[in-house]
């Protein structure tokens, strides 16, 4: 899946998202709206840990993603 992907299938994709990352909030995560740079950023806050974590993260989350 891609950054595209990602944003035109959130409805789709919320419940997974809040299943890999259950620290995120349901107002989290409408707030992030399927965008890419968003969702790292609240995982980064959350979690508290670096950027290029949180990316890796999403990145191998998305991979797994049909």
């Amino acid at each position: 899946m891609n950054k595209d992907e990602l944003k035109g299938q959130w409805k789709q994709f919320k419940g997974s998202v809040q299943e890999r990352w259950g620290e995120l909030t349901h107002d989290d995560v409408d707030q992030i709206e399927g965008e890419f740079t968003q969702l790292v950023g609240h995982i980064q806050e959350r979690y508290g840990i670096a950027r290029d974590k949180a990316e890796e993260q999403v990145n191998e989350w998305m991979n797994k993603q049909k």
